[in-house]
């Protein structure tokens, strides 16, 4: 009985060493194993349960297990078998009560894992390629270009005489080329950008170029005064820019006014005998002030428009009709006139012919 007590009481050191019993559950083991019948232990063991705190439920458990080890004989296989359950406790216990270290590395890897920053990922910004115009592809032109009137002068050389006779069939038979030249005109009108010179001589082959239009759309006539009432400068139908003006919306509205240059009065023709010849070549900002000169020359010193002598001058309605771009009129003759006119020559004012200057 004493060899049984002994070995009893090293298994129980054994097993309370592996499952980090407390102290009261040591206690409790060592007074198990006291050397008294296996009636007094029973007892013994439901007094120890009665005052250990109810949270030691699983001590109690422990001890009615050691308490059978007890009740069996102890054999070599017994004491095998018995070793095999404490080692299973071992784990089971190691597996329900994580040591601090193990509890300090679960709390450090969730530290990382909050911590842990996925790195972004780097974007390349692509550029389209750049596509290269090939033969086929069309290319817009430039918006508000100045017309280098070019086919306007073509027209001119072929169907206007050094004297201002004008061929409207040969213009008529060109109609085509005429309406493309008008259509350049009404895509590219005068911008702030423009020169002086350059919006001037627009608006003066404009104005001419639109006038042989309505004759040649009305030939054969006798007289431009035939058409609209006798009042075709009036009528609105030349469309420039998004915008609709009249003959005399070009010369009244545009040319006198803004340029203030009374030259302006032997560029503009308007179809008439009378009128001051037609150029047979395009103004452009090259030739502009040439021309201005050429032409206000011609038409003062021919005798079919103006009648001069020192003493006095018989002129064209036009210095009457616009007496106020002239100012006095015997000096400004004089700027071009190839005779001296004195101050105090009488003027006066031939008839103005309407009919057709062809």
């Amino acid at each position: 009985m004493k060899n049984t007590t002994i070995i009893f009481m090293l298994l129980s050191m054994m097993t309370s060493f592996a499952c980090g019993e407390t102290a009261s559950e040591k206690s409790t083991a060592t007074s198990i194993i006291e050397p008294v019948s296996v009636t007094d232990r029973s007892a013994e063991s439901s007094k120890a349960l009665d005052r250990e705190d109810i949270a030691s439920a699983q001590v109690s458990t422990d001890v009615k297990e050691k308490t059978a080890i007890i009740e069996r004989p102890l054999t070599k296989e017994s004491l095998e078998t018995e070793k095999i359950v404490v080692a299973e406790k071992k784990v089971d216990n190691s597996k329900k009560q994580p040591t601090t270290a193990n509890n300090t590395a679960s709390v450090k890897e969730r530290a990382k894992v909050k911590t842990r920053v996925k790195p972004t990922e780097k974007t390349t910004k692509v550029t389209p390629p750049v596509e290269k115009p090939t033969k086929d592809s069309k290319v817009d032109a430039p918006k508000n270009i100045v017309p280098n009137h070019s086919a306007w002068n073509d027209l001119l050389e072929k169907n206007v005489s050094a004297a201002g006779k004008v061929n409207y069939k040969g213009f008529k038979a060109q109609k085509t080329v005429l309406q493309n030249y008008l259509d350049e005109l009404a895509a590219n009108p005068p911008t702030n950008s423009w020169g002086r010179k350059e919006a001037m001589s627009y608006w003066i082959n404009a104005y001419n170029a639109f006038t042989v239009k309505l004759i040649v759309d009305n030939y054969p006539l006798k007289s431009i005064t035939d058409l609209e009432g006798g009042k075709p400068w009036d009528k609105k139908w030349i469309k420039l820019g998004g915008k609709t003006y009249s003959l005399n919306n070009i010369e009244n509205d545009i040319l006198r006014p803004k340029y203030k240059d009374a030259r302006i009065h032997f560029a503009v023709n308007c179809a008439a005998i009378s009128c001051p010849p037609i150029l047979n070549k395009a103004w452009t900002a090259s030739n502009l002030n040439a021309n201005f000169n050429r032409q206000a020359k011609a038409f003062i010193n021919n005798p079919k428009f103006n009648k001069t002598s020192a003493d006095a001058v018989e002129i064209s309605k036009i210095f009457d009709w616009y007496a106020a771009d002239f100012d006095d009129i015997i000096t400004y003759l004089n700027k071009y006139s190839t005779t001296k006119i004195n101050a105090g020559a009488k003027v006066s004012y031939m008839e103005y012919d309407w009919a057709l200057n062809e």
